[in-house]
């Protein structure tokens, strides 16, 4: 009889990943989409062990948090006044469990790994370089050469390029340096750049069972590295709005969450707009990431007006007025909407033309890449030829 040959598939496990490191893993999602609370996030990797076996006898969950707390990713907070009892059995004189959260470490290792999980794509496609189509007196070297040309500076000139031309052309007994052996070392422009992340956290971001907050908030974590370790001139400040709008430091983003708030767009760009009229930088923008219709705004006399009943003709405007003052200001405005309603589609799109920024309609897979490559984009410096 005829033996048949194959192969046999079985699920893929990364055999240099430690018990510990896939753990670490799974808890850095979890604890992304909890915003922070320690506890609920344990609590869902205690279903997912009971479902998946994550854990064995010879690594525990138990454990697992112990190396969480001896590696400096969780800090655990005893209440003085609870006498020491925390979560301990009945009958025990020893200290129980405290309160455990997040540590700083621990908030760092979140936005570096948001900005690989987005960034990471952008690079394996080839794009997002900061490069300028401009070359010639920049600031960058591009690790190109060209030949020298009147005007250009001596400290341009590579001067190991330079005599290694004029060697292979005369030899070594006779070394003259001409002006055609000269090379320059090519260099492009990159501009400094001011940006405001405005996040929309009303409540409308976690309607109709989809989580769009916790996409938006990997997206602000990974923006926050990207600029703070690889482009330090850059600015970024991050503010959230919801009846109002207030800026928060990078620290609090893992944290973030929605409230039981209506959509104050025009609260929103406000500050957007403050903040940015204190910066330096020439080149300024807005991201604005938002899923629902501005529906609040609040009045001279300190009191909301709402209606999230269709499109108030008082709020639209006023949201025009925001976007014609920022292009005054030369702030483009670039709008991130989260939803595919034809008429916040026709709104968003006379929002953009009212400040000739940029829209983009988007879901919710894609919009870290799509955020990135506009942010690469508006970073090059515009030169006038």
């Amino acid at each position: 009889m005829k033996k048949f040959s194959g192969f046999r598939f079985t699920p893929y496990e990364d055999p240099h990943l430690s018990p510990f490191e896939k753990l670490f893993d799974i808890f850095q999602e979890l604890i992304t989409h909890t915003s922070g609370d320690v506890e609920e996030a344990l609590d869902w990797l205690e279903q997912l062990d009971k479902e998946y076996q994550l854990t064995d006898e010879n690594y525990t969950l138990e454990d697992f948090i112990e190396d969480l707390k001896a590696k400096g990713y969780l800090r655990e907070e005893i209440d003085p006044e609870d006498g020491g009892g925390g979560d301990g059995e009945e009958g025990d004189e020893g200290p129980g469990r405290g309160q455990l959260e997040m540590s700083a470490k621990l908030e760092r290792i979140l936005r570096r790994r948001a900005l690989d999980q987005i960034f990471g794509k952008i690079k394996k496609s080839g794009r997002g370089s900061h490069k300028s189509k401009h070359s010639g007196k920049g600031d960058e070297h591009t690790g190109d050469y060209r030949e020298y040309r009147f005007g250009d500076s001596l400290e341009q000139i590579s001067m190991t390029e330079s005599i290694k031309n004029a060697q292979i052309k005369r030899g070594y007994d006779d070394f003259v340096l001409r002006e055609d052996d000269l090379v320059i070392e090519d260099t492009e422009h990159k501009s400094q750049m001011s940006t405001v992340l405005m996040i929309d956290i009303s409540h409308s971001m976690i309607l109709y069972g989809e989580d769009r907050i916790t996409p938006a908030k990997k997206v602000a974590m990974a923006l926050a590295e990207l600029i703070t370790t690889r482009y330090p001139k850059d600015t970024l400040d991050i503010l959230v709005f919801g009846n109002d709008a207030w800026p928060i430091p990078i620290q609090e983003l893992p944290y973030l969450k929605v409230g039981p708030y209506h959509t104050n767009t025009v609260a929103g760009l406000q500050l957007a707009m403050d903040l940015l009229r204190r910066k330096r930088n020439t080149n300024k923008q807005i991201f604005m990431i938002t899923d629902g219709k501005p529906s609040c705004i609040r009045l001279p006399n300190g009191e909301y007006y709402k209606n999230s009943v269709g499109l108030d003709e008082h709020i639209v405007e006023r949201c025009y007025s925001m976007a014609r003052a920022a292009r005054k200001l030369h702030i483009p405005i670039t709008t991130f909407m989260i939803a595919q309603d034809p008429y916040l589609m026709q709104f968003v799109r006379a929002f953009t033309e009212a400040n000739r920024g940029k829209a983009f309609y988007t879901g919710l897979k894609g919009l870290g890449e799509m955020i990135f490559e506009d942010y690469e984009q508006n970073r090059k410096k515009r030169i006038k030829g």
